[in-house]
């Protein structure tokens, strides 16, 4: 019997935002019949990546739900089919937390582990225009270094006319008075189902490749 699609949702969270986000997708994997593994982005200095400057950070920092998830590791890359990274929006590019873990990876890049994966990704921002689509296309480009198969959830499904980013779930705080609220749940649902559905597609041609 074929075994789950294994996919890792790796994220790095300042206020807790994007760990909501990664929750919903986790589960709507989960429920689509993947093997999860939920995975936080430790702080610079923290944790399984080298010791670096450490910058500057909201004061309140993530929640106690987010600091439970364990922290992520290279490994947890390289036992997944699929990928998807979650940063907040810094200045229209990724959190240095989050890029410092990308860093990482450049053993298992350079001996060609990190090739024909599906990748995704997902952000937050305080403002509804404070970068989104440009932080979800810098992801986008590290996925293309590594040979990925970028899957976005695009104009897909009707919940993501109403959402309205194609490149990946999305959402803006508006200055921290909009929780994560429906609109966005039902993005990252569509996209976790599209991201496990053709993982899936990849494994089983695959499958028929080593045949």
């Amino acid at each position: 019997m074929s075994r789950p699609v294994h996919l890792a949702v790796v994220y790095h969270s300042a206020t807790g935002t994007v760990a909501e986000v990664a929750r919903e997708l986790a589960e709507s994997a989960e429920k689509a019949g993947a093997e999860v593994r939920l995975r936080r982005v430790a702080g610079i200095g923290e944790g399984p990546v080298p010791d670096g400057p450490r910058p500057a950070t909201t004061a309140d920092g993530p929640p106690k739900a987010a600091l439970a998830d364990p922290p992520a590791a290279v490994d947890d890359v390289l036992w997944a089919d699929a990928v998807i990274l979650g940063s907040p929006t810094r200045f229209g590019n990724v959190s240095a937390q989050l890029k410092h873990f990308l860093d990482g990876l450049g053993d298992p890049w350079r001996r060609g582990l990190l090739a024909d994966k599906v990748y995704s990704a997902f952000t937050a921002t305080s403002s509804r225009h404070g970068g989104q689509e440009a932080t979800l296309l810098a992801l986008i480009t590290s996925f293309h270094h590594f040979g990925g198969i970028v899957v976005a959830p695009g104009y897909t499904s009707p919940e993501k006319f109403v959402d309205g980013n194609p490149y990946g779930t999305a959402h803006s705080t508006e200055g921290r008075t909009r929780p994560v609220d429906a609109v966005t749940r039902n993005a990252a649902r569509v996209q976790a189902r599209r991201v496990v559905r053709l993982a899936a597609a990849v494994r089983a041609g695959a499958s028929l490749e080593v045949r």
